[in-house]
């Protein structure tokens, strides 16, 4: 009886990150076109795609750095990508929660896309992080859930806001998975042209 209900139980997960990401595809198709533009102009301008998260969101973020130094499912150059607060030295150097504003000040320049993963969008390491590209007028690309919390509020018209309306961090993680997937999708079909789906 227990086991049956377990199953049932993850089951229901599975039907639930499905109900999820078709309700939003047609909601984030166009974001997404935009921030994959967004990233093709600063890489392609000589730019550099700096990505930070944190806690589960950091695991994302190496994520998609990993997908655009190394490449997705096709061979292509490495992408100028590094992932912010990733070494060990950098967050013992700056225990506070400036410390990722300050690998922005040090690593960031105009034409630069500062990436940020957050399931709900109000860390203030993160927050702190936008506000240090803006000074550096880089563009921030959000990738939240929620509505988005303090980071979507401090996002310029210049910014791109790529938002899962969903409460559940888990569910919102999925579906940020599927994002970080589509960009590079996009990118390569920018960069090498169309091809057929696996």
């Amino acid at each position: 009886m227990i086991r049956a209900m377990q199953e049932l139980r993850i089951q229901q997960h599975f039907i639930d990150s499905a109900d999820l990401q078709y309700q939003v595809s047609d909601v984030l198709a166009k974001p997404l076109d935009a921030a994959v533009q967004a990233l093709l102009a600063s890489v392609t301008g000589g730019g550099k795609v700096l990505v930070a998260g944190l806690g589960a969101s950091m695991a994302l973020a190496q994520y998609l750095s990993s997908l655009l130094v190394g490449g997705f499912e096709r061979e292509r150059p490495g992408l100028a990508a590094l992932t912010l607060g990733a070494d060990a030295v950098w967050a013992t150097a700056w225990p506070g929660e400036d410390a990722l504003a300050r690998q922005v000040q040090a690593l960031g320049h105009a034409g630069d896309v500062l990436v940020l993963v957050s399931a709900h969008g109000e860390e203030v390491p993160l927050v702190l992080a936008v506000q240090a590209a803006h000074e550096r007028e880089m563009t921030v690309l959000a990738i939240t859930g929620g509505s988005g919390g303090e980071l979507a509020r401090l996002l310029r018209e210049t910014d791109v806001h790529v938002c899962v309306p969903h409460e559940r961090a888990a569910r919102v993680r999925e579906v940020q998975q599927l994002v970080l997937h589509c960009l590079c999708d996009g990118i390569d079909t920018q960069l090498l042209g169309e091809q057929e789906p696996m």
